[in-house]
């Protein structure tokens, strides 16, 4: 089958569990994900140059797939934010969470779809990052965290991934919840998924503290899933806004 490929080049202070990354509602219009799946076939292979790290990610999308299994605009947001942070973490909107942390910080990424997040985020920050999603997604999980292995590993980090369905005790017992900071972008697109979700989280966060980091950026569920989240556990502090960017704690 034919690829099509296309390039887009302290510990005594007190950190809230809780991160959304909002960004504010842009001028062009979202796709929308069902109509994108339904007029591309073909796998696609974009390679992402990481400035950081001096390397290129490969992602394989399946858009006839659906939705799981293609970029959206968070998840470049969130890398970016990553590849920054690396560059600079001094002025960096995540040095709130990665600098409270006194070891190399183990990430679970919720919802990875390509896994295109937490692949950068292993090799960006030079530690364990575990990808999730549904069963049906996990092949492609798979297949672009070995094609970005070598990428990983030559800057001290590493990708594992499984499955993991929302609400199910089982799945999360069976991945643990050893994590210091769990991450997710653009990760609900139906208004179903959020009590899963925060039940999710809640399984997670039984006994310990974890930093919940989320870029969000389809304008009319932004604030939905800010809510929702807030509403649970009543966090809301400013963080940084700089323009197209907000952060919140």
């Amino acid at each position: 089958m034919q690829i099509k490929m296309e390039d887009n080049n302290s510990d005594d202070e007190e950190i809230n569990p809780f991160t959304n990354l909002l960004t504010e509602e842009q001028n062009t219009k979202t796709p929308n994900p069902f109509t994108t799946a339904q007029n591309n076939n073909q796998p696609l292979l974009q390679n992402n140059f990481i400035h950081s790290i001096q390397s290129t990610v490969i992602i394989r999308q399946l858009p006839s797939e659906g939705i799981a299994f293609q970029l959206w605009p968070a998840a470049t947001t969130l890398v970016s934010l990553l590849d920054n942070h690396r560059i600079n973490p001094s002025t960096s909107p995540l040095s709130t969470v990665f600098t409270s942390i006194n070891h190399p910080p183990r990430i679970l990424e919720l919802g990875s779809g390509t896994g295109f997040v937490g692949i950068v985020a292993a090799a960006t920050l030079g530690t364990n990052v575990t990808l999730t999603d549904l069963p049906h997604v996990v092949p492609n999980l798979k297949f672009n965290a070995e094609a970005n292995a070598d990428v990983v590993a030559l800057n001290g980090g590493a990708v594992t991934f499984a499955p993991l369905r929302w609400g199910h005790d089982a799945d999360v017992e069976m991945i643990g919840n050893e994590f210091d900071v769990v991450i997710a972008s653009d990760v609900v697109y139906h208004d179903f998924l959020f009590d899963p979700l925060i039940e999710t989280l809640r399984l997670m966060l039984i006994g310990k503290k974890i930093v919940f980091v989320m870029a969000h950026m389809k304008s009319r569920d932004r604030y939905r899933v800010h809510d929702a989240v807030h509403s649970s556990w009543c966090f809301s502090k400013p963080l940084i806004g700089n323009g197209a960017n907000k952060m919140v704690i």
